[in-house]
């Protein structure tokens, strides 16, 4: 077993086919089994799970001081045909390289950007011969609802659709590309503040020649809009609702320029 500091905020972990990096300063006694949903379990320290392609667990962990905090784990599962195939299996080309440790690192990143995102708590890489598995651990929006959630309650206001756009807009001005911008992955909390949250595979692209994918995304995000509208019998969104979003994302640009 080793464990090197990384950083003032950050330190790995590793043991035999193992690699893990954690938040010291939220987590004094990290164990590795803290990415694994058995040990929250047999802590009774779950709050909470979702289904998605895996499952999603809320769990919350007291530090030191009994300040509890309030945390989402999430396994990395493949989608799509190959999906039904090998489930949760990554080729492995190094620990940087996995798709756990890239979304912490963008996390990190807009974390610094203070961007409304999840802070990045841990991950986990077990390695088998030339694949792995891993897990992603970071803090969960307290008082949020994503988006499918809400609108199949109640109608949102102009005023916060044009937030979202505005919200998308920042993203996209610091070059952060979401790989699945949907309903579901945008967040609204009681005080009406906009979050995105599920970065796996999104990146940082910062050519600015190259910006077809922030129109790419925001087509993405259109497309499931109208996807949960035909799928559920009630679903507040209109051609209005998406012209509130465009005109914020289109004004938060104009609002930098000036």
């Amino acid at each position: 077993m080793s464990q090197t500091i990384t950083s003032a905020q950050f330190s790995k972990f590793e043991q035999g086919n193992v690699t893990c990096v954690y938040n010291q300063t939220l987590i004094t006694n990290f164990n590795a089994e803290m990415l694994s949903p058995s040990y929250w379990q047999q802590s009774n320290a779950v709050t909470g799970s979702a289904q998605g392609r895996g499952t999603t667990w809320f769990v919350e962990y007291n530090d030191n001081s009994n300040t509890p905090h309030d945390w989402v784990l999430r396994h990395y599962y493949r989608g799509g045909l190959i999906g039904k195939i090998i489930k949760d299996s990554y080729w492995f080309s190094g620990v940087e390289k996995t798709r756990a440790a890239c979304e912490f690192a963008l996390l990190r990143h807009m974390n610094t950007l203070q961007l409304p995102t999840p802070e990045p708590i841990a991950y986990r890489v077990m390695q088998h011969g030339f694949h792995y598995q891993a897990d992603l651990l970071s803090s969960r929006i307290e008082h949020a609802q994503d988006l499918v959630a809400i609108l199949s309650e109640k109608a949102l206001t102009d005023d916060i659709w044009h937030n979202i756009g505005a919200t998308i807009k920042r993203f996209h001005q610091h070059g952060i590309y979401h790989h699945d911008l949907n309903s579901h992955n945008i967040l609204l909390n009681d005080k009406k503040q906009v979050f995105l949250i599920d970065f796996d595979r999104g990146e940082l692209r910062t050519n600015p020649v190259e910006t077809n994918w922030k129109q790419a995304n925001m087509a993405r995000l259109q497309r499931s809009f109208l996807k949960e509208l035909n799928k559920l019998e009630q679903f507040n969104f209109t051609e209005q609702n998406w012209q509130a979003l465009k005109d914020g994302y289109q004004d938060a640009d104009v609002e930098r320029q000036n």
